[in-house]
């Protein structure tokens, strides 16, 4: 049997998972940004960007797998220059990350979803879209997906990406470090808005970003042992660990970068005159 189906099978098998929908007090603390991140009645929180300083958080849990659900409103109106960051990361040099960057606009320009998927230290793995809707306006929910098999992306219930598994092709998937849910809002117009064009425009500041509703149903890792581990309980909603794409879901994520992804690294022939990266094969 392979590393990899050994991996899944003790996850379906032994699998507890713990569901976590929750007071923001609990499960987060604000990381920095000196007050500028604020949670208010425990169930809304909010980041802020000014010309001294931006602001973020990180879950107080690290997670092995998990399927985590986020809404977030971004900052309205000319955001130009602004990244709100939502993402899991890793620690140390050869760090795990998956990302959802927005990278904010002028007015009435769209803003543009950034997501990349880092093993082992090593990225450079983007696809970037437009979204179907103005994210400024109301609450979306942003979810990842990660199991054994992939990591999916996705928009209110809408697969926009999926990075699989290819170890079989020599390429590190995040398998083995617990990773932390991180959010940040942050001035980068050096390079965030039209190649660092545009910059921002601090007569519109504060910048405010949104979150709500959070939910994890995940494996939580404290003191090295995984919730997922050890225990033959058939509780927990344990789906999420074997889930693939099931043919509508296929379609939609079709739709979705037809209509919508406007950079795919596997699509770059420019960046790699010398071939695209293994995992590209399968994507």
């Amino acid at each position: 049997m392979s590393n990899f189906n050994y991996t899944l099978s003790i996850f379906v098998l032994l699998a507890t998972t713990l569901i976590v929908s929750a007071d923001f007090n609990n499960e987060f603390d604000i990381t920095w940004g000196d007050g500028r991140g604020k949670i208010a009645n425990g169930d809304l929180l909010t980041l802020s960007l000014d010309k001294t300083s931006g602001s973020g958080f990180e879950s107080r849990n690290e997670y092995l797998f998990g399927q985590i659900d986020m809404q977030l409103k971004l900052v309205p109106g000319n955001s130009a220059g602004t990244v709100t960051a939502y993402y899991l990361s890793s620690k140390g040099s050869n760090w795990d990350e998956i990302d959802f960057e927005f990278l904010g606009n002028l007015s009435g320009d769209p803003y543009i979803l950034h997501t990349n998927v880092f093993s082992q230290g090593k990225g450079n793995r983007e696809q970037q879209f437009y979204l179907w809707f103005d994210p400024t306006a109301d609450f979306h929910t942003y979810s990842i997906l990660w199991n054994p098999k992939h990591i999916i992306f996705s928009v209110d219930g809408t697969p926009i990406r999926e990075f699989k598994n290819a170890e079989s092709l020599g390429v590190p998937f995040p398998k083995d470090q617990p990773m932390r849910i991180h959010s940040s809002l942050w001035n980068a117009d050096d390079w965030a808005t039209r190649g660092g064009l545009v910059k921002t425009d601090w007569s519109n500041a504060p910048f405010t970003a949104s979150y709500r509703n959070f939910k994890a149903n995940a494996c939580v890792v404290a003191s090295g042992k995984s919730s997922c581990a050890g225990s033959t309980s058939s509780g927990g909603n344990q789906a999420w660990l074997s889930e693939e794409l099931d043919n509508t879901k296929q379609e939609r994520l079709r739709w979705a970068q037809k209509n919508y992804m406007i950079y795919n690294y596997c699509s770059d022939s420019k960046r790699f005159p010398q071939g695209f990266p293994p995992e590209c094969k399968i994507a």
